[in-house]
């Protein structure tokens, strides 16, 4: 319960960063504390790449040693479980993928 109560901020958190990032004027004037926002767009896009990639390369970790296991287990089924494992793979690619285009776009305001 403790782990889905600190992915469920750490989720909110993130959020609320890029929902800043977002709303930010690029024609803000930086003498009038203008160029704070672009830290702020800075951040968000690197805790975008940073928690993108770790859940991806988490995720693509415990799928590969589930698959590996059943096929351990089975041999004979390995021609069964490869092939949804990398089907799984490429979805679980695509959403870091996506966490990249979304930091270039942070990027881009900047």
């Amino acid at each position: 319960m403790k782990k889905l109560i600190v992915s469920m901020f750490t989720t909110v958190t993130l959020m609320l960063l890029a929902a800043v990032a977002f709303a930010a004027d690029g024609n803000a004037d930086a003498s009038a504390g203008g160029s704070m926002h672009l830290g702020y767009i800075a951040l968000a896009a690197g805790i975008c790449m940073g928690a993108g990639t770790f859940g991806g390369a988490l995720g693509q970790s415990r799928a590969a040693a589930a698959a590996l296991e059943g096929i351990a287990r089975n041999p004979q089924a390995a021609g069964r479980v490869q092939t949804p494992m990398i089907i799984a793979l490429a979805m679980m690619e695509s959403l870091v993928l996506f966490a990249l285009v979304i930091a270039f776009f942070l990027q881009g305001k900047i």
